[in-house]
């Protein structure tokens, strides 16, 4: 009967999705060929839309509480902020990227049937796999092991997928992304622009984005032992030995960036949110005094001052004794640039990590460190002034490797603003930046390492959940996954 129920309600869920989806998509959802099949271009806007929509409400309910942007003033209990989380906070967010995936896979699937215009196919077959790996990658990054080989097969009668190693899930995104770079290699147009609110169909960016993010994956596993060579052998040839066959993001103006607009479809969803509904997020103290400390320039971008001055609250506090509100977020409802995907400087700090580790040597550390510093502050529109000058930020070329990385991974940090889950994923790899932990804390004081599974999960699919949970350990926020393990 729970089966059944749930199936039903899977069915309802479609429906609904069907019905709401095509209100403001319906313009580029019509095929001017009349063609009874669904083309590419149909479905790409309104699956890169709703996916990093969804990762903006992601990022800031759940990263920007564990990583001390914010602080949620609403309610006493279940606080994440305290490392609080209820299992059910993990449903959301699994459920609405595995729909989107089947939206991304349906891209390959339809492009690969409908080869009329071959080089219009091979785009759109490699744009799928980059944006199947992308969503996969942050799925797996938050649970661990999780459904990969057989997930979104439903129609194939596949209801209860298995849970794939993460091991075996990074192997295959990294074949799938060396495929679609190979694709756009030989893609010689781009793709209609209409369809596409990231790169506006040019093919030869979406390579960029998806080796950049190739890079992003490799540099995650970089610290597991059993990969860690084959990693950074292939961080090297992509940009010291062969970066030619490796094009990436170099600029500011090729960051993949859902740049949102003042009308629908590409409406930020945080623009119409009650003024009391996005104000209960407070500003953390430790953000808003790092960055006041340094003299960064995005600070009146990102907050509002609190009688005259930035002031945050601390994150972590005990039960009861929630400050007085000071400063906020407020400036961002409506802001372009949260929709983040994968940035010019989160590139340039890749690479300076690189070569800080000495695994590259066509370029240096301090470059790419500064390089990314002053991107991230112009792409929000400011003039870095003498920002590489402070003590907080300034570069030593003599310092010790974890000065370097200090400095590296909190420009990470706010490189990565808004991007997804991405600033929690680093700080489980890295432990930076060095975050205070308050008195109030749960979890034992320990930051979470991954989400419980989804209670629908262990519902419906409940012997492969306990196959999984077998293999990779307790399905608790302590529970190491794969790439964290040494």
């Amino acid at each position: 009967m729970k089966k059944i129920t749930y199936f039903i309600g899977i069915g309802i869920c479609f429906v609904a999705m069907s019905i709401s989806c095509t209100k403001d998509f319906s313009a580029m959802n019509t095929d001017p060929n009349n063609s009874e099949k669904v083309l590419p271009e149909n479905l790409l806007g309104r699956a890169l839309a709703e996916t990093v929509g969804a990762n903006m409400s992601r990022s800031r309910s759940i990263t920007n509480e564990l990583m001390q942007v914010t602080v949620n003033t609403l309610v006493e209990t279940d606080r994440i902020f305290r490392y609080d989380i209820r299992r059910n906070v993990a449903e959301s967010p699994w459920n609405g990227w595995y729909s989107q995936l089947t939206n991304f896979k349906d891209i390959y699937k339809f492009a690969k049937e409908n080869p009329a215009d071959e080089n219009s196919s091979k785009a759109y077959m490699a744009i799928s796999l980059i944006c199947q790996v992308w969503v996969h990658s942050i799925i797996t990054d938050t649970y661990g092991d999780t459904p990969y080989s057989n997930a979104n097969k439903a129609r194939e009668g596949i209801y209860t997928p298995k849970f794939d190693l993460q091991k075996d899930i990074y192997s295959d995104m990294f074949a799938k992304l060396e495929e679609a770079n190979l694709i756009l290699k030989g893609v010689t147009k781009n793709v209609n622009a209409v369809a596409d609110p990231v790169y506006k169909g040019n093919v030869s960016l979406w390579r960029k984005f998806g080796n950049s993010l190739y890079l992003r994956l490799l540099l995650r596993v970089s610290g597991k032992a059993e990969v860690a060579t084959n990693a950074v052998a292939k961080i090297k040839e992509m940009v010291d030995t062969n970066p030619g066959n490796y094009p990436i993001i170099n600029t500011n103006d090729e960051s993949a960036i859902l740049r949102w607009t003042a009308t629908t479809p590409y409406l930020s969803p945080f623009a119409n949110m009650q003024d009391a509904d996005w104000r209960y997020a407070k500003a953390c103290s430790y953000f808003v005094n790092k960055l006041d400390q340094s003299g960064d320039p995005c600070i009146d971008n990102w907050l509002t001052k609190s009688d005259g001055l930035y002031e945050g609250i601390p994150s972590g506090y005990n039960y009861g004794e929630t400050p007085a509100p000071k400063s906020n977020l407020q400036y961002l409802r409506s802001e372009p640039l949260l929709g983040n995907m994968l940035n010019y400087a989160e590139v340039q700090l890749i690479l300076a990590e690189a070569a800080a580790k000495g695994w590259i040597t066509s370029k240096t550390a301090k470059v790419c460190y500064e390089t990314a510093a002053t991107a991230r502050i112009t792409l929000w529109g400011k003039s870095v002034g003498a920002y590489l000058s402070n003590n907080m930020v300034s570069w030593n070329e003599a310092g010790t490797l974890q000065d370097k990385m200090e400095k590296i991974h909190w420009q990470k940090y706010l490189a990565l603003f808004y991007t997804d889950m991405q600033a929690w994923i680093e700080y489980r790899r890295t432990g930076y930046p060095a975050l205070p932990k308050g008195p109030g804390l749960r979890n034992d004081g320990v930051m979470p390492t991954r989400l419980f599974y989804p209670l629908s999960i262990q519902a419906t699919n409940t012997n492969n959940y306990d196959a999984a949970v077998a293999v990779q350990g307790p399905d608790d926020l302590k529970t190491l996954m794969w790439w964290q393990k040494p």
